[in-house]
């Protein structure tokens, strides 16, 4: 994940606290990057009018448009760190988990709202313990159903599950049919879609 999508998270996760408020030496002191990367972040959010820049502090204006330009921008295989296949079913695959794991897309999804608009057979986790997961999990020619992805620096602040941010645009990168199922529903039940 790029330094400024960490940014794109952090305004996201604080504005659904609500948050809206911010400036950028915050946010730069809370996630430990350099104020060039936080402004880079929000140029772009300012042209499309996501954002209102005054003079020692922005606003979130539309968290809509901020999400879908971060899912646009997200490039998910890049992050692959392992990948294998476990001949398990996803839920079995979720508890032998590691507790250093962090579920993000269907299970994000399934664990954050106690649902699922479609079965799934695929688990997405960010984690940097890959002798663990290796251990757990060996490595497989098979087609993966099993995918880990790198961990920033700052993702173990959110706990558990990723963000609501994270888990809808992780989805959003991800080729399933039913990978649509999860946007539209986290949609409805996230109030993305209203949300200003």
């Amino acid at each position: 994940m790029k330094r400024i999508e960490e940014v794109y998270r952090e305004l996201l996760h604080q504005t659904e606290n609500g948050n809206r408020m911010f400036t950028q030496m915050a946010v730069s002191d809370k996630l430990g990057i350099s104020l060039s990367n936080v402004s880079n972040a929000i140029d772009p959010l300012r042209e499309m009018g996501a954002v209102d820049v005054k003079k020692m502090c922005f606003y979130i204006i539309n968290p809509k448009k901020i999400i879908y330009h971060w899912a646009s921008a997200r490039n998910l295989k890049k992050d692959i760190v392992y990948a294998t296949r476990v001949e398990k079913s996803v839920s079995e695959i979720e508890k032998l988990m590691p507790d250093s794991a962090i579920f993000t897309a269907y299970s994000g999804y399934r664990l954050r709202y106690n649902d699922m608009p479609a079965d799934y057979s695929e688990v997405y986790v960010y984690s940097d313990d890959l002798v663990e997961i290796k251990r757990r999990f060996p490595e497989s020619k098979n087609t993966p159903n099993m995918f880990v992805l790198k961990k920033d620096k700052n993702i173990d602040k959110y706990g558990r599950i990723a963000t609501n941010a994270n888990i809808f645009v992780d989805l959003w990168n991800l080729r399933e049919w039913y990978a649509q199922e999860f946007i539209k529903s986290m949609e409805e039940k996230w109030n993305i879609g209203t949300r200003q």
